[in-house]
């Protein structure tokens, strides 16, 4: 059976990051991603994780207090565009999900601009090997132009360096999530 892009993007994340990795959840909503990211460094590894609303960050303590998995992560109330201020070493892998916070305010959403600044931070503290996932939720006002820029910038990403690939269902309505892994070589 075919995966959803949120599944596929956590099997490109699982084929790659190992036990002591550091990596980043550049959107952190409710904490499924930092909590999945944590469980795959372990205890020795480290997880930075960004949003900039504070409800996000509430829900995303709980996930990981709830699982006992705290030790490992930095949550930051900030943007993912700021990832330089916080994020000093090498990086394994790192994941977003645009669009807006699940069961909160939907006129809060990621924009183009903060986004492909946030990948060009990650994409020079990318190690060979690594990845970047990014999950473009795009069916909601102003989504529809960051999927656009984003996959415009990733598109013209020098192939010499990088691998950019994109996973999505072409023939589902309502705008299906478009999964896009870029592979640094």
């Amino acid at each position: 059976m075919l995966k959803t892009a949120l599944n596929y993007s956590h099997e490109l994340l699982e084929e790659i990051i190992k036990e002591g990795d550091t990596v980043v959840d550049a959107t952190m909503g409710n904490g499924h991603d930092t909590l999945f990211l944590s469980n795959l460094v372990g205890a020795n590894g480290q997880v930075f994780s960004f949003d900039i609303q504070e409800q996000a960050l509430l829900n995303t303590k709980k996930r990981l207090l709830e699982n006992n998995s705290l030790n490992n992560i930095n949550l930051i109330l900030d943007n993912h565009s700021e990832i330089d201020k916080y994020v000093n070493s090498n990086i394994k892998a790192a994941i977003f999900n645009l669009g807006y916070l699940p069961s909160g305010d939907k006129t809060i959403i990621t924009k183009s601009s903060s986004t492909i600044k946030a990948i060009e931070s990650l994409l020079d503290k990318l190690i060979k090997g690594g990845r970047i996932i990014i999950v473009l939720y795009y069916g909601h006002d102003g989504g529809k132009i960051e999927k656009d820029d984003v996959l415009n910038y990733c598109s013209n990403l020098n192939q010499d360096l990088y691998r950019v690939m994109t996973y999505s269902f072409i023939n589902q309505r309502n705008c299906p999530p478009i999964c896009l892994c870029i592979e640094k070589k």
